[in-house]
């Protein structure tokens, strides 16, 4: 009775209401980025949740809720994401276990020999892909590999905005396809969908805009008639050799995780188990770079367990004679996604309040006026995403904000939630390096040297898989549908 008492004396949000938390967020996640830069994912954004959170709190006090209501509601929306969180941190350990193992570095040296010289900026394009799947990291191969490439371009007298292009459309589509990804894993969680199955249905978007991005990279590349000077690239795998003992028999982990994927073994046990076979395989293949982390005084067994051990929780370090190669091997750990792992639980939060307290149902009902068609819902899906890159300058908000406004409309309306995930890396993922104030847009200008402005309509593939995503929604091209609930067929008038 006590709260149904409650619930009588709730006042509806007004749009006003549900406004002022979103610009009160959207003026300190932009003060966020001028005050910190790039550094701003790394707490500030999650200070500025929080404090909104507390805005739509208070407004939801005002209108009647209780604070145990909306405690609950925060309880609930966290619980949302448990799932990712776990999976996070396997794909923490994953990678870590993987860098010592020699399979990522195994990885990038192949990758680095589909290097050809009549074809640069498609071969560009194809190594950032294949590095970034590797690690799940767009950002990481950009600072690495990518630097790497803008160096070999500039050195050739080639056009580094199309070779940042390259860099930035082959990073995002890696990272895109990448168990190992944050924002991968990310959407799936917010939208209530499994990791491998939004892969796979992701690339009925992907697999066409990256070839038609290839195409494009190649006609530009048939004006290359100066054979490149790779010296920076043979370098790095000479060193890759120096320090790893390598060969395709370093690639059964990756194997055994795409067996599972396919067998459609669930995202957290799948990655775990890549992640231990991992440090098996550095234990059995890679014993001198194993005892080169072990501690003083430490052989053996003893050793290979520790050191695998730490790579697990912590990650690796290696100190090579190149910068460029540190960078781009020292990572992983459990530890290392504790960062997105807060920013997660901030983001959520806030959602969960919006949610909890009716401002979220008053600001997608203003968006969706007049939404009818599966056209409608995912363009205005994609545009929001968007909107949210440009607004909050962060792709997580862009991922996570569309996502709870969008969730329960999809299944009101029979979309099926893989839609919804897709959609959110469509337009949340892929335009956040194309905005030059985003901290992405900020973060590869910054590290590549070339701003988001004048590589932004070079990275083809960043622009043409949000386009594509809206042509397949409104010709009804690979749109999963779901029956109907049942109360949609007991409203008034349909029949």
């Amino acid at each position: 009775m006590e709260n149904k008492e409650v619930n009588h004396n709730i006042k509806e949000a007004s749009i006003l209401d549900a406004v002022v938390p979103i610009v009160i967020l959207i003026g300190m996640l932009l003060s966020s980025v001028i005050f910190y830069g790039s550094d701003s994912s790394y707490g500030p954004n999650q200070v500025a949740l929080l404090f909104a959170m507390f805005i739509a709190a208070g407004i939801g006090l005002k209108n009647g809720y209780t604070w145990k209501e909306i405690e609950q509601g925060i309880v609930k929306g966290i619980s949302l994401s448990l799932g990712a969180i776990l999976i996070l941190l396997a794909v923490g350990a994953l990678i870590g276990s993987w860098m010592l193992a020699g399979t990522v570095p195994t990885l990038i040296y192949y990758g680095l020999e589909l290097l050809n010289p009549s074809l640069f900026y498609a071969a560009a394009c194809l190594i950032c892909s294949i590095v970034a799947m590797s690690i799940g990291s767009s950002w990481t191969t950009a600072a690495t590999v990518g630097v790497a490439l803008i160096g070999v371009a500039n050195g050739m007298g080639l056009s580094e905005a199309v070779t940042a292009g390259a860099v930035v459309s082959g990073a995002y589509f890696g990272d895109k396809i990448s168990p190992l990804s944050e924002t991968t894993n990310l959407a799936p969680a917010v939208a209530g969908t499994d990791l491998f199955e939004h892969i796979q249905y992701m690339l009925w978007t992907t697999v066409p805009s990256i070839v038609i991005a290839l195409m494009l990279f190649t006609f530009l590349g048939f004006n290359n008639s100066e054979p490149p000077s790779a010296e920076g690239i043979a370098g790095m795998q000479s060193l890759l050799q120096k320090e790893f003992s390598l060969g395709w028999h370093l690639l059964i982990p990756l194997a055994v995780l795409l067996v599972l994927a396919v067998k459609k073994v669930p995202a957290f046990p799948a990655v775990s188990i890549g992640a231990l076979l991992g440090g098996v395989w550095a234990a059995l293949f890679q014993p001198e770079v194993v005892q080169g982390f072990a501690q003083e005084g430490r052989q053996g067994a003893v050793a290979s367990i520790t050191v695998v051990w730490t790579a697990l929780y912590d990650g690796v370090a290696f100190s090579t004679s190149s910068e460029v190669l540190n960078s781009l091997l020292s990572r992983g750990g459990m530890s290392s996604m504790l960062n997105t792992i807060w920013l997660i639980m901030c983001a959520m939060t806030f959602g969960a309040v919006l949610e909890k307290v009716g401002l979220l149902k008053r600001i997608v009902s203003a968006i969706l006026t007049g939404a009818k068609s599966a056209g409608d819902m995912i363009s205005r899906t994609v545009l929001t995403c968007f909107a949210t890159n440009l607004i909050t300058a962060d792709q997580y908000m862009a991922i996570v904000m569309p996502g709870r406004m969008y969730k329960s409309e999809f299944e009101k309306r029979g979309l099926h939630q893989l839609n919804l995930s897709r959609s959110l890396e469509d337009g949340g993922t892929l335009t956040s390096p194309l905005i030059p104030w985003n901290t992405c847009g900020a973060y590869m200008g910054g590290v590549l040297g070339v701003s988001a402005l004048d590589y932004m309509f070079y990275a083809f593939f960043n622009v043409i898989n949000p386009v594509l995503a809206i042509i397949y929604a409104f010709l009804g091209i690979k749109i999963l549908r779901i029956p109907m609930p049942s109360y949609a067929n007991n409203v008034p008038g349909k029949g």
